[in-house]
């Protein structure tokens, strides 16, 4: 089966302890998210899987931040998520490299307003695997969205966070009627 690995949002900003809106940052450091993401990474280029790297960030000037939103109306007065700025460069000790393309998000969910989906189409991507930061937002915004759009879609459970393990745990618990949850082991 035709499988892709979609990471969401690891970057600076968001789950480095320094990032300007790094809630999720402890839970980062504690369950080793980065050092996960980065073996999964390597397995699904072991196995030919399609490797994308999704991360949210608005222009510059912030013209397409949607200032009404409570999650992302604050950002420019932070000066973060701007995609000239480092904070929306991937984690330092993720290996971006290992990602075969880079898509910009400007919502939570990888599907909205982005070619994510053409792009999957494109390669015959029946199956998804999603991890990300953070497991409340991102993660489930895209799976909710993935399995609507009728892709067959697992959570690498070990490679999410958020805020806190308690928050991360019931997402999981959300999240499994529609979706596989997994762990690195299970790849």
């Amino acid at each position: 089966m035709n499988t892709a690995l979609i990471a969401l949002d690891y970057i600076f900003d968001i789950t480095h302890p320094e990032g300007k809106i790094a809630r999720s940052a402890q839970q980062v450091v504690e369950r080793n998210i980065i050092a996960h993401t980065n073996q999964a990474l390597v397995l699904a280029q072991q196995k030919g899987w399609l490797r994308i790297l999704v991360k949210v960030g608005f222009a510059a000037d912030y013209i397409d931040q949607p200032k009404h939103s409570r999650m992302f109306g604050q950002v420019d007065k932070l000066g973060a998520l701007a995609l000239d700025q480092s904070g929306t460069a991937f984690h330092p000790d993720l290996v971006s490299e290992l990602g075969e393309l880079v898509i910009v998000k400007p919502r939570v969910s990888a599907f909205y307003g982005t070619n994510l989906d053409a792009v999957l189409r494109a390669r015959s991507i029946e199956r998804l695997i999603i991890c990300g930061v953070s497991s409340t937002w991102a993660v489930q915004s895209t799976v909710r969205d993935a399995h609507d759009r009728d892709y067959q879609v697992s959570v690498l459970e070990d490679a999410c966070a958020a805020t806190t393990l308690e928050e991360h745990q019931i997402s999981m618990a959300t999240l499994a009627p529609i979706a596989e949850i997994i762990t690195l082991e299970d790849l």
